[in-house]
């Protein structure tokens, strides 16, 4: 009797070391490792996702495991110590012996040494132990979920004095500190661009897969010179068969030293390895991948694995400081300001530089955008369907009028505020 009980001890401690290293794991990543998770897709990395989608259920769930695990502990030890002693009545020096030596244990093995390892090994322990504590949460259901719904209800009641600014608040903020003539309007421009830098998406800012200037990996020599001639890019996406298969990035500079090649110059052996991002990573952690993996370009893959878009170092920097055009970029490419209430745009535009272009609020549209990111998508969702030109779409104080498309999108929209 009293081995069995040593070994459910000893098996106790290590399960509530598991739990307590388990917490640590899941609540110390950061955004850095989730996207690095939704970019491998393995099912643990899948399950870690999931689990953090309800972050106080996962909490709730660990916190009931961990009590449960201690109270057996502590309830296993009490009947060892009454079996060693021989009367459930012992000396208060055998009582305060084992209260000592089982807090001792449940601190230093079930608390202190697994959370050292998985604040150092967060990601590996969260892997290890993500599709457990999927099947833990669901089991544990009935009991978490009402203890939440206290937990609110106490929360509501006893809400913390504090302050939280939202962007808009520090939008706000903004504007009264620069209200002065000292602060030009580049200033404030910039001063908003980082305000608003951690909330921004890759996919408000990428290039479409429409857009995109790629090559096919099959092509020769000669016809990819002359493709490159036309294109105007420092860097290109090569793909193989359809733009969902890209093979890597192509660096023009790496071309110059062959330049006289024969046709058959081998040049795939040039490309170099892609950099590909999930839609829905944050661009200021973009911005530190980039320095990290000293790469300029990334392509944008959604859920499915096939490429999206491209976005590349020059956009996330131009969400800061403005557009940035150099000698290839077309002045006034995407929208011209006809008067103060009349602008003609690109549909291919994004709505977030839309947004941008007209001084109003990035959200304007997320009521009726849908899945749309681009001006032509909007105006295909509050058309529900293709327009022909002339028409005139309206929605609050903006009046959309289609100045030209083609069969497969809207190219040019003539947009009035009122």
């Amino acid at each position: 009797m009293v081995v069995i009980s040593l070994a459910a001890i000893f098996l106790l401690l290590i399960i509530s070391g598991l739990v307590s290293a388990s917490e640590v794991a899941f609540f110390s990543l950061k955004p850095d490792d989730l996207d690095r998770c939704r970019d491998r897709n393995s099912k643990p990395d899948r399950a870690i996702i999931d689990l953090l989608n309800q972050p106080r259920q996962l909490l709730a769930t660990i916190l009931i495991m961990n009590n449960t695990v201690n109270v057996g502990i502590v309830t296993i030890s009490t009947f060892l110590m009454w079996e060693l002693a021989g009367t459930r009545r012992p000396e208060e020096l055998i009582v305060l012996g084992v209260t000592l030596a089982v807090t001792i244990a449940i601190t230093f093995f079930g608390e202190i040494l697994p959370k050292v390892y998985a604040t150092k090994h967060n990601i590996s322990m969260a892997r290890l132990m993500s599709e457990l504590w999927k099947i833990l949460v669901a089991l544990c259901r009935p009991v978490s979920v009402p203890l939440m719904k206290m937990s609110n209800f106490v929360e509501k009641r006893f809400e913390k004095k504090g302050y939280q600014a939202t962007v808009e608040e520090l939008h706000q903020a903004l504007e009264i500190a620069t209200s002065t003539d000292e602060t030009t309007r580049e200033e404030k421009e910039i001063l908003k661009g980082i305000v608003n830098f951690g909330t921004i998406t890759v996919k408000q800012i990428m290039q479409s897969r429409v857009d995109i200037a790629a090559v096919d990996v099959e092509k020769n020599f000669h016809e990819l010179v002359d493709y490159i001639k036309g294109s105007g890019f420092s860097r290109m996406p090569v793909y193989r068969e359809t733009l969902d298969k890209v093979e890597g990035v192509l660096h023009i500079k790496d071309l110059l030293p062959f330049i006289d090649r024969e046709p058959g110059f081998n040049w795939q052996t040039l490309i170099r390895p892609g950099f590909f991002v999930p839609e829905t990573k944050k661009i200021d952690s973009l911005l530190k991948d980039f320095q990290e993996k000293h790469v300029h370009m990334a392509i944008v893959v959604d859920e499915y694995g096939g490429t999206s878009g491209l976005v590349t170092l020059e956009d996330v920097i131009e969400e800061i400081i403005g557009e940035i055009n150099d000698e290839f970029d077309e002045a006034g490419q995407v929208f011209q300001r006809i008067d103060d209430h009349t602008y003609v745009f690109e549909g291919r535009i994004t709505l977030h530089d839309f947004c941008k272009a007209l001084s109003i609020p990035a959200d304007t549209f997320d009521d009726v955008r849908g899945e749309s990111e681009s001006l032509g998508g909007l105006i295909l969702e509050l058309n529900e369907g293709f327009p022909a030109v002339g028409d005139r779409i309206a929605y609050n104080q903006f009046a959309f009028t289609i100045e030209s498309l083609d069969k497969k999108r809207i190219r040019r929209v003539r947009v009035t505020v009122s």
